[in-house]
């Protein structure tokens, strides 16, 4: 799979731009604030209908627009297709493949896949738990983009079920009567698509443990082993068997036993929403013991892991290296080059061409003023 072309319309920094792309290496370069990793965060929203630097889609609308429009023609099989998708705040995203309107946005998801390393990933390893979940349903829809509607499902129905927590604490709290049999439900419609979910998760990191493992010696060969694990509520034994069904049970006996502490609380105290990822190097956790050397190396096997995953089951996603390299030593930018180099297709941002490995210099394009341009 690689990504023939990139049209921009009032995203970012870009009233419009036309950036053709083909197989193999393309370096993006300029300062900083010139837009360069505008061009590769619209290529990510393509894929995964989210930014890897911003939670929200109106910081992605050009300032004065009403809306942005992202296009971006990938070609796979030798067969191209054109993504299209709009973004309007406040309103509901619209979405066409080849000119055609699709009923919803997620209907795009799977026809570019991407693996992204950037700064940010640092957060894999040292930040809070939602930034290891996130990457774990990132890579499920990116398998499997049905578990995109799997995890909208979830997460509806756990903001209402917190919602009538919060109403029924309440209400048992003033000596009002609360209406717990509505609660009953909820439960089972929370355990239903959470046991899916988790189930999903946990098949995941059984994939990824021994990539995750062999990705890290790669990137820093003698420098440890290291490992991943889920860590759930349910504990250890609940969760060594995916079995969405029995996953479902013990969701709801969890949520039965927690009920007390929940009304009180007024949250969902229970599900993968509160769930982790482990991250291990010998015998201790990465976050908080691992050096920044040893954190940034395991972010990239993470990716690397990612990557790997993706190009088994059958689709050599599209691999983008925002300003990575300004971030690694030498060492490491070597390894890293050596490791990415034979993929169809490598995008590369950088502040100053230096920053990039000679092996991975390639067609480049340099980006100033919000302009993209050529050079030969």
């Amino acid at each position: 799979m690689h990504v023939a072309h990139l049209s921009l319309t009032d995203f970012r920094s870009y009233a419009g731009v036309e950036l053709p792309l083909g197989p193999g290496i393309t370096g993006l370069v300029g300062p900083n604030g010139q837009g360069k990793t505008n061009l590769v965060e619209a290529i990510g929203y393509a894929a995964s209908l989210s930014s890897h630097r911003v939670a929200a889609d109106a910081p992605l609308v050009r300032q004065g627009a009403q809306r942005a429009v992202v296009r971006v023609s990938v070609v796979r099989d030798a067969r191209p297709t054109l993504v299209e998708v709009e973004i309007n705040p406040g309103k509901a995203n619209r979405a066409r493949i080849n000119r055609s309107p699709v009923p919803r946005p997620r209907e795009v998801l799977g026809l570019v896949r991407t693996v992204l390393f950037a700064p940010e990933d640092l957060a894999l390893v040292k930040g809070d738990p939602s930034e290891r979940r996130r990457y774990l349903d990132d890579l499920l829809v990116a398998r499997s983009p049905r578990m995109a509607g799997v995890r909208a499902d979830y997460d509806r129905i756990l903001k209402q079920r917190n919602a009538l927590l919060k109403s029924a604490g309440i209400a048992a709290r003033t000596g009002r009567s609360a209406e717990l049999s509505t609660l009953d439900v909820w439960d089972t419609h929370l355990a239903e698509s959470g046991g899916e979910l988790l189930a999903a998760r946990i098949a995941l990191v059984m994939d990824l443990e021994p990539l995750v493992a062999r990705s890290y010696d790669r990137v820093a060969p003698g420098s440890g082993t290291a490992s991943i694990s889920y860590q759930s509520a349910l504990g250890s034994e609940a969760v060594r068997v995916p079995d969405r069904t029995q996953l479902a049970a013990a969701l709801v006996e969890a949520m039965q036993a927690s009920r007390k502490a929940e009304l009180e609380r007024g949250v969902s105290l229970v599900g993968p929403h509160r769930d982790e990822l482990r991250l291990d190097l010998g015998p201790m956790p990465a976050k908080g013991f691992a050096s920044h050397g040893e954190s940034w190396s395991l972010a990239l096997a993470m990716r690397l892991a990612a990557y790997d995953l993706l190009t088994g089951d059958g689709g050599e996603p599209v691999l983008i290296l925002d300003d990575v390299f300004a971030e690694l030593d030498t060492s490491r930018r070597d390894r890293l080059a050596e490791l990415v180099a034979p993929a169809e297709q490598v995008l590369i941002t950088a502040a100053v061409a230096a920053d990039v490995p000679a092996l991975l210099r390639g067609v480049r394009f340099d980006v100033a003023a919000g302009e993209v341009r050529s050079v030969a």
